[in-house]
């Protein structure tokens, strides 16, 4: 199984980080392969623009989703890009590790989908949810917040966590038709002692095991329906 980590915190010494070196050493040492977006360290440009691609659609008047799917169409995409999409392609699960920044994810990591999640690409009419391209991948969030997990509850000051996540994991990760694992989150991260961020890590390390041992299940039972059709 191929994993693709897409990290978005500056920080080195981040609790985010410390996330992401679990999850890469916990699969890595499993047998899986893991690759790394690390997307401050890499420089990612989240600003869209006529710089994404190579190929013009429409010199006079720049909409942005019919020159992403002219570019899919022509092999027109700027090489960032093109790294990134055959990062995913490759990839049986992208977990997407960050710090929840008002409620949202931080700017770099929504230009990532923006510019990267092209339509033609990642979308087209017709091809969302139950019929998107991706059904043959897994996603999952993994973030850190500054609040605690009582302030992100029913009637408490930010509402549920599924509620604030909603827009990340409906509209963006199942919108591209991922089997869609639960959200890990580590709360008020910022504010816990050792023995409480080494807990969630160990957590995560358990997780992402699971997950994984999950999807390879699953892989093995589809492969033994499809031999059993011949």
């Amino acid at each position: 199984m191929n994993v693709l980590l897409v990290y978005a915190h500056q920080e080195p010494t981040s609790f985010t980080c410390a996330l992401k070196d679990v999850a890469r050493d916990a699969l890595t040492g499993a047998g899986h392969p893991v690759e790394v977006s690390d997307l401050y360290g890499e420089g990612f440009n989240p600003v869209a623009g006529r710089h994404d691609f190579i190929t013009t659609h429409d010199a006079s008047r720049f909409h942005y989703q019919n020159e992403q799917g002219h570019a899919h169409a022509q092999g027109g995409f700027a090489p960032d890009l093109v790294r990134e999409q055959q990062r995913i392609l490759k990839a049986d699960l992208i977990i997407w590790l960050y710090p929840i920044w008002w409620g949202g994810v931080p700017a770099i990591l929504k230009g990532w989908f923006d510019r990267v999640m092209a339509f033609g690409f990642a979308y087209a009419d017709g091809r969302r949810y139950d019929s998107g391209y991706f059904k043959d991948k897994a996603g999952m969030l993994c973030l850190t917040t500054g609040g605690t997990v009582e302030r992100f509850s029913a009637g408490n000051v930010y509402g549920p966590i599924d509620q604030v996540l909603y827009p990340t994991q409906h509209l963006m990760v199942e919108y591209l038709g991922m089997k869609s694992y639960p959200p890990f989150v580590a709360y008020a991260a910022p504010r816990i002692d050792a023995a409480g961020r080494e807990a969630y890590l160990q957590q995560w390390r358990t997780r992402v095991l699971d997950i994984a041992k999950d999807i390879a299940e699953a892989s093995g039972s589809a492969v033994r329906h499809r031999e059993s059709m011949i």
